[in-house]
């Protein structure tokens, strides 16, 4: 071979080498942001979980007969922290923990005085910010996966990334009853 074919052909193998790893690079700067997405996500369901033996509490002075509401949060709680942190784990979790507290605003309904309460409406204003300051991170999380997912799924990037062991990350996903349609009756 001649001296330009072999200069060519290293050429091409340098190109190709260079590109892996600049897609490399890329993809574990995608894994971080997941990564880092995840940890948003858990940060802020961990402070509504913080957060909710406070407001039992509150609720538990003015609603004792309610005993079933306040004991299924306090569950849900002890299982949040016991979770193994996978985001399927952590979504059914959040998801179940959604339905329980509007199940505990349900109950506050009731009680005027609770209403009233500024512990209690303190808490729930902190909540509210809070689930909006979650609904956020989730977006973000949802986002970071998708460009992630994207970025190892496209040809040719599949071909490095699957090399690499780069696995599809999990959706932050609503619960079944969260996609059904809302019953207005008059």
């Amino acid at each position: 071979m001649t001296i330009p074919v072999l200069f060519g052909i290293a050429l091409i193998a340098v190109a190709i080498v260079g590109w892996a790893i600049s897609l490399y690079n890329v993809l574990v700067q995608q894994r971080m942001l997941v990564k880092e997405a995840t940890a948003d996500v858990e940060t802020l369901l961990k402070k509504r979980f913080d957060m909710i033996p406070n407001l039992v509490n509150t609720v538990k002075g003015y609603a004792k007969h309610e005993e079933g509401v306040l004991t299924k949060v306090t569950e849900l709680r002890a299982k949040m922290q016991g979770a193994s942190g996978s985001m399927a784990e952590m979504s059914a979790i959040n998801n179940e923990m959604t339905s329980t507290l509007k199940s505990l605003f349900a109950v506050a309904e009731n009680y005027p005085n609770l209403k009233a309460d500024s512990s209690f409406l303190q808490l729930q204003t902190q909540l509210s910010d809070l689930e909006t300051e979650i609904q956020k991170s989730r977006r973000y999380y949802n986002a970071t996966v998708q460009e992630y997912n994207t970025k190892i799924q496209v040809f040719p990037n599949v071909l490095i990334a699957g090399i690499m062991k780069f696995t599809p990350a999990e959706f932050f996903a609503a619960a079944d009853e969260e996609k059904e349609n809302v019953k207005v009756e008059f």
